[in-house]
């Protein structure tokens, strides 16, 4: 089970090929941010765009809970070296409702299809579960967020309101953001 830090948990969604160095730089600040500000990331607990969240979230002592499939361990290998807990569970839905039942905030960066498909359980389970701030950030996803925009794929309309999306463009935007969710809270909860 994963540690609730003091301010929640935030989940990374993010790929094992980073896009680009770029993103794999900003993937680190966003951990590094997290940490500080006492969330435990949680993440698949791989390479790529996790390890850099979670060598930033490491360097500012940050939680760095994975959370994989028992039936992958062997096949997906060893988590990164940053990981201080990890979670194993038997299927896929269970590892995605683990991930949005214990999450205070969603982060999703760019990434292949398991990330596609992790950042589409996100939006529905915010649209329709319960609201939870999904938040969208480096240039990867932000032009995944407005092909699925333009071509009707993710709108805005009275039963479906969006919002629970946050896009988020730079790491001083992030900042800002984490800093406006907190005084959302009032530090207590986010």
């Amino acid at each position: 089970m994963t540690t609730r830090g003091e301010n929640g948990i935030a989940v990374f969604l993010g790929g094992v090929v980073p896009p680009s160095k770029a993103e794999e730089h900003m993937a680190e600040q966003i951990g590094g941010l997290l940490a500080t500000a006492k969330f435990t990331l949680l993440h698949g607990g791989y390479n790529g765009l996790m390890e850099a969240a979670a060598r930033g979230a490491a360097a500012k002592g940050g939680t760095i809970a994975a959370l994989s499939l028992s039936s992958k361990r062997e096949e997906w290998g060893e988590f990164n070296v940053y990981v201080t807990e990890a979670t194993y569970l038997k299927t896929l839905g269970a590892r995605l409702d683990h991930y949005f039942e214990h999450a205070d905030v969603v982060v999703a960066m760019g990434g292949g299809v398991g990330t596609l498909h992790e950042l589409t359980a996100a939006l529905y389970y915010a649209g329709n579960i319960r609201p939870l701030p999904v938040w969208i950030t480096g240039s990867s996803a932000l032009n995944l967020l407005s092909f699925l925009k333009q071509e009707k794929w993710l709108f805005t309309s009275p039963t479906r309101p969006l919002g629970f999306l946050t896009e988020i463009p730079t790491t001083p935007d992030f900042a800002q953001a984490l800093s406006g969710l907190l005084a959302d809270t009032d530090g207590s909860e986010a």
